[in-house]
Order: structure tokens, then sequence, then C-alpha cells
């Protein structure tokens, strides 16, 4: 059966309501200190391996580590926002969140590092990111303020990525790289006191069936890729090893799911979330755009250390450009939404991101000086806070309140795993030998990673922009 979807300009809710602004900051911030610990690392890169004792790619493990944790977790996350509660599931996951960031902030070793931050960080995320996602969509049921209200909070998942490498930057030039955790259990603090306020509209479902199975065999499949990829430079065979491995859980996934529910049980996953054609192509534009944003924000942050000897302060400062743009385009994403249909703002956003990758090569191959990188990185940020938000948006949108918890997990997995992929693939790459020739190789994966995501914006449906209500 094909669920039916909500289409541009659908008022499922009625009139607008007042703006609860009490519910939307604490969503917002859970975001933006998720998008924060995922990038901030990348600028640690030199302190942490030396403090740490440990290489450069230990840290790109533990980096990696901590985007797949997200992504192999992020929909049984979903499920169990359901069983449990949304708002119960929120206050858990940000103190398993915290509770890893402190023991980051007091790791001896490479080690208890990734328990820390790639393990309990990514645990906590996992639990928390998917009622950020859930209560917007149940809280803000008119069509317009829903779109303003992802705009925030996708504006938020933004500026954390963009801002990480800065903020962590300064900090770790200022204090330590230790204190860069200690900020993020603070933030989780204050978020915690604001979710006092916030209400969930939907009673748990205690009786709401858990398919253990069907979340063994995502997280399994979803890790091998990513193990495959990180693999690649060291041993080939073992690479194709995982990759296939992967591939092949992930099949049994799908298999598995496709069984349970023919036979009447409740799999992790109905198959009606992957028989929309609109979903389906805005999941490949999430999917990519976190790989490009995390992929680059790995490359150059390790390039502009390793290979220019860059200190964390100024690598920081050089990322300011991506950030700068990301918060123009953010700030306007609201006026583009309504002269804009969603799919034109996607592949627009991809187009300006594939021209500010392109400047970064350009410039990279005629300037030795780490400044050459700021044009291409403020281009980049623009294009793409210009999508972030119609990406989301398309695809929650696409199902009823039933289904917003299995595909506000899938939703968050698919960029996760976008994330995880991106540090992964760019970071072999780079750190199998960082020098300006794989620095290019890297730039030139992304950029046709793009037109991919370009060709997948193409193809989604030509709508209006939505019709905007009071």
């Amino acid at each position: 059966m094909t669920v039916p979807s909500i289409p541009d300009g659908a008022d499922p809710g009625g009139p607008a309501r007042r703006w609860p602004r009490e519910v939307l900051a604490p969503l917002a911030l859970a975001q933006f200190v998720c998008s924060f610990a995922g990038s901030n690392m990348t600028v640690m890169i030199k302190d942490i391996s030396e403090d740490l004792d440990t290489t450069v790619q230990g840290v790109q493990i533990a980096i990696t580590a901590f985007l797949l944790v997200m992504a192999a977790l992020m929909i049984p996350g979903g499920i169990l926002t359901d069983r449990y509660g949304r708002k119960r599931c929120l206050v858990v996951g940000l103190g398993i969140y915290g509770v890893g960031a402190l023991l980051s902030a007091a790791a001896p070793g490479l080690g208890v590092l990734i328990l820390g931050n790639s393990i309990l960080e990514g645990v906590g995320t996992a639990l928390l990111i998917p009622p950020v996602y859930i209560l917007t969509t149940l809280v803000f049921t008119n069509t317009s303020d829903r779109a303003r209200a992802f705009g925030a909070i996708m504006g938020m998942a933004g500026i954390g990525a963009a801002t990480g490498p800065l903020l962590g930057g300064l900090i770790t030039s200022a204090i330590s790289w230790r204190a860069a955790f200690v900020f993020q259990a603070l933030v989780v603090a204050v978020i915690i006191v604001l979710t006092r306020r916030v209400r969930d509209p939907l009673p748990p479902d205690p009786e709401r069936s858990f398919d253990r199975g069907g979340a063994a065999l995502s997280a399994v499949g979803l890790a091998l890729l990513v193990m495959g990829i990180l693999a690649a430079d060291d041993n080939v065979w073992l690479a194709v090893g995982l990759l296939v491995g992967g591939v092949l859980f992930l099949t049994g996934f799908f298999v598995w799911i496709r069984a349970k529910e023919r036979g009447g049980g409740q799999p992790l996953l109905p198959m009606a979330l992957f028989h929309n054609r609109t979903s389906n192509l805005g999941l490949i534009t999430q999917h990519v755009q976190w790989l490009i944003l995390m992929g680059l924000s790995f490359v150059v942050a390790t390039y502009l250390q390793v290979v220019r000897g860059y200190s964390a302060i100024g690598t920081g400062v050089v990322f300011t450009a991506s950030t700068v743009g990301l918060l123009a385009s953010s700030l306007g994403a609201e006026r583009f939404a309504k002269r804009r249909a969603q799919r034109t703002l996607v592949m627009a956003g991809f187009a300006v991101t594939v021209c500010g990758i392109g400047l970064l090569i350009a410039l990279a191959d005629t300037s030795q000086s780490a400044w050459s990188a700021v044009p291409g990185l403020l281009v980049i940020g623009l294009g793409v806070g210009l999508m972030l938000t119609p990406s989301v948006n398309v695809v929650q949108s696409s199902f009823p309140e039933e289904l917003q918890g299995e595909i506000s997990g899938l939703s968050r997995s698919v960029s996760n795993l976008g994330s995880s992929v991106g540090t992964a693939l760019a970071g072999t790459i780079l750190v199998a030998d960082p020098a300006v020739g794989p620095y290019m190789v890297a730039l030139v994966v992304l950029a046709v990673v793009g037109l991919g995501g370009l060709w997948a914006a193409a193809r989604l449906p030509r709508t209006p922009p939505p019709t905007q209500h009071g």
C-alpha cells in the first residue's frame, strides 16, 4: 500500500498557531551540539594525536566511529522514541551524550576517547536526534510553520558543522582540546534545562514491538560498509571483503523486513518507506550533502594542519568563510522557500557547492597560501545552507504522523551515514599520503559525488513553493 504524502501547500493542521519558541530552542540547540561534535575534532587532529601519543589515522578512526555509531543506531533510536516517548528519549540521549563528552575530556588515551566520544556520544546522539525531528513535525503542524522550524533546526545543524572548526580551534588554542568536550557538556546541560518546557504531543506506546533482528542486520551492514572504506588504504582485499559483507548484511536486512511484514509482524522499518519516490530522492540528496560537508571539513582541515603546518586556531579561522556563507544562505532560507520550489533550491544548492569545490581545486593549484581556500569555502557554505532545509522538509512531509518515528530515524541515519562515509572516503585518500596531490584527488572525488547529488535533486517532482499562511 502506498503511504499518502502531504503535498506542498497542504495544511494538515489547520490554522497557524502561536509560534512555540520555547519548544524550538532546545531542539535546535540539540542539533547544533551534535553537528558541532561531528566537525570540531577535525582541527584538533594534530593536538590530540600528540597528546594521546597516537596517529592522525587513529584520530580519524575516532571521528568516523562517532559518525558511524550515529548512522547505525539512528533507525532503532527512531523506533524507541515511539515506544518510550519522544521527550524521554531526548533527555536520556542528552544525558548519555553529556557523560561521553566529560569522559572524552578526561581521556588518557585513544581507547577512552573512542569510548567517550565515538561510543557514548554516538549512542546519545542516536537517541536524541530522532525526537528532535519527530517533535518538530508533530508540534509545527502548519506547513509554513514547519518549514520555518526545520529551517531553524537545519540552519543550526549547518552552523554547528561549519563553526565546529572555528570554535574548536579557538578553544584548543586558548585552553586545550579537552576543553572543547567540556564546552559540549555545558551546552547539553543547558538544553536539558530548556527541555522542561517541551511537551510530547503523543503518548508513548509501550506495546510497540522492537525488531531486534532488523536492528542488528542494519547496524552491522552499515558498520561494515564504512569499515571497508577505512581499510582501503591499508589492505585492499580486506576492504573489498568488508564492503561485500556490508552489502550482504543490508540485503539481508531488506529480505528480513519484507518477510516479517508479509508474516504480519512489525519490522524495524515498513517497506512503504522505500516505495515513495520523492522521499527516496530526498534521502539521496541528504546523504550526499552531509558526505560533502563532512568530507570537505576533514580533508581541508587535515591538509592545512598536516601539510601546511597550520595551528588549530589558524585552521578554524580559515573555516570561518564556510560559516559566513552558510549563515548568509540559512538566514534567507524562509524567504527563498516562499519564492522557489524545494526542488529548485536543492538543485541550486548542489550547483553552488560543486562550483565552490571547483574554486578550491583551482586556487590550490595556483597558490601556496592557505587563504586560497577561503573563496571556495565561502561558496560551499552558501550552497550547503541553501539546500539543507528543503531536503529535510521533502522527506519528513512525505509521510503521515504515524510514520514520523520511522522516517525520522531513517532520514538521520542516511545523513549520518553520509557524514561517516565522507570522512572515511576523504580521509582514506588523504591520510595515506598527506600531500597536495591526494588533497586534489579527494576534492575531485567530492565534486563528482556532488554532481550525483545534483542528478538526484533534478529528479525530485516539480512543485510550486508552499502556500504561506498567516
